[in-house]
């Protein structure tokens, strides 16, 4: 059975490459029917917080990203990676290591003063020596000396790396607390993982890992490296090109699944599809049409995308998003039924949900027109217009955008005059702006005493 995994560390939220990384583990599994597992490794103490791990919980559930399996800690299971290295050091596959820190600095520095790469040089790999007193040591493994190690990776191909690039690396520190490269083979083994997908980050990582599993006799999984994410300029993506907490595009009023579509299609197409359902993700994703090549993340295709999903998603489901919105911004809403027909005029333009809120606020929201509106809309020409039309108005039957319609045109033609000189007065008048969708379906929304209210107000 086919078993993936997302293994972000709990030291920040949940970024846009972290959710892309567990949204293709995520749909590999569905498309062939395995496990999804959720594994936090925690093993960073410095820097790892319940905060960031509740924060990555938060993004995956709002992501639809829900697990078969997990979340597990890795801080949970040190007993086993002792278990494994004991393994190992009897197996003669690694050992203990009593170089101090200031040792290996001082290892280091001389590498680099005769032009050498800084590594670790292997002095405690057959050493006969005697413990030094008062060291507590690592256990190191004992990395091939010679050969090669050689992989087919599904995004990227036949990958091929010297030994001799690898030194001995730690398994597990003197507190007991394992590095990043045991602790996920033997999370991996344990879990019974068969494709390890993940950013290309992770390419330098996975020979090392790979000696520790033969060192095992454990079943390689398949390795698949996924290409980085630039901003649109080309550069590493960062915060100022959009590289922040999943959660914040919520906040920003995006939607998940539009989220959802956008970062499946960060590093892998369909042919030409744009826009598709979760279950068309699952049906058609695989690992063949993931680009080698870094995907650039652009906020206007997303901001695009955002509005076909909103334009997409029925009027009553997007009221109960926008209504604690508008009550927020001081809205007062008495009328749902009035809400859902708000929604249904004004969402073709509405990029976010956010924006949708501030759109449908002229509704619920009684603004005054400023001094100088009034004086340049509200002119002495048109305030008989306006008169005799708020009369015809507060009769009328039924009030609908056909009936309001209708009677815009008779006034227009009574009066000889052009729409915008009387829709204009109106939207300054009634929404205390000039700017509105269609004005006889924008009043009908408005209510009829609430038109009349308004006009009469002023005229």
């Amino acid at each position: 059975m086919i078993k993936t995994r997302f293994a972000p560390s709990p030291t920040g939220y949940l970024h846009i490459g972290g959710a892309r990384t567990a949204l293709f583990c995520w749909a590999y599994a569905k498309k062939h029917g395995g496990i999804f597992i959720l594994r936090v490794e925690d093993t960073d103490l410095e820097r790892s917080t319940q905060e960031s791990v509740q924060a990555i919980l938060d993004g995956m559930h709002w992501l639809g990203l829900d697990c078969d399996e997990g979340p597990f800690f890795q801080m949970q299971r040190l007993h086993r990676y002792k278990e494994v290295a004991d393994e190992l050091l009897k197996a003669g596959h690694a050992y203990y290591c009593y170089c101090s820190k200031e040792e290996l600095d001082a290892m280091r520095e001389a590498q680099r003063a005769r032009g050498e790469k800084p590594r670790y040089d292997g002095r405690w790999r057959d050493s006969k020596e005697k413990p030094p007193a008062g060291i507590i040591p690592v256990v190191r493994f004992k990395n091939p000396l010679g050969g090669e190690v050689t992989w087919d990776d599904q995004v990227k191909g036949p990958i091929t790396i010297s030994s001799s690039e690898l030194d001995d690396l730690v398994l597990l520190r003197g507190d007991g607390v394992p590095t990043y490269n045991f602790g996920v083979v033997v999370d991996d083994i344990d879990m019974s993982i068969t494709n390890v997908i993940r950013g290309d980050d992770h390419v330098n990582n996975t020979p090392r890992q790979i000696n520790i599993y033969k060192a095992l006799g454990a079943t390689l999984p398949k390795f698949a490296h996924l290409p980085m994410i630039l901003g649109s300029d080309g550069e590493r993506l960062s915060k100022r090109h959009g590289a922040v907490s999943v959660m914040q595009y919520r906040d920003e009023g995006f939607l998940a699944d539009a989220l959802v579509n956008y970062l499946a299609r960060l590093g892998w197409s369909h042919g030409d599809e744009e826009k598709f359902s979760r279950d068309q993700l699952v049906e058609w994703f695989d690992l063949a049409h993931i680009s080698k090549s870094p995907a650039r993340f652009a906020p206007e295709k997303l901001q695009w995308l955002n509005n076909l999903y909103i334009r997409d998603t029925p009027d009553e489901e997007l009221a109960h998003l926008v209504e604690p919105l508008i009550i927020r911004s001081g809205g007062d809403i008495d009328d749902g039924n009035k809400l859902v027909k708000a929604i249904g005029l004004v969402k073709g333009r509405a990029q976010t949900i956010n924006a949708l809120a501030e759109e449908c606020m002229l509704f619920f929201h009684r603004a005054s027109p400023t001094a100088d509106l009034l004086a340049q809309h509200v002119t002495a020409e048109v305030r008989p217009v306006l008169s005799g039309l708020v009369a015809q108005l507060e009769e009328l039957a039924p009030w609908d955008t056909a009936t309001i319609a209708a009677t815009l045109k008779q006034t227009l033609a009574a009066h000889q005059i052009k729409m915008p000189q009387l829709a204009m007065p109106l939207r300054v008048l009634v929404f205390g702006r000039t700017k509105t969708p269609d004005i006889a379906s924008a009043l009908a929304i408005a209510g009829k005493s609430e038109v009349a209210a308004r006009i009469r107000a002023y005229v």
